[in-house]
């Protein structure tokens, strides 16, 4: 069983070190750059962008979804 790192810097640093060990050091850098926190707010935006279904409506849009699958109908 692996041991856990708990110290953060070392977890860091060990990772770090696997990742360049695969990679090799510009790739690994490469890779992290491919990483960033984004922007905006995530909770507000899925709430303005998804609609507010309650359980039921969403059981029937899947019932629905399943039938038109079965019958070889686009959903």
């Amino acid at each position: 069983m692996e041991q856990l790192i708990t110290n953060h810097n070392e977890l860091r640093q060990r990772g770090f070190r696997a990742l360049a060990d695969a990679l090799g050091w510009v790739n690994a850098v490469r890779f992290l750059g491919e990483y960033d926190a984004g922007t905006g707010n995530y909770t507000e935006e899925r709430a303005a962008l998804l609609p507010d279904h309650s359980i039921d409506t969403l059981a029937t849009e899947l019932e629905r979804i399943q039938e038109a699958a079965r019958l070889g109908a686009a959903p």
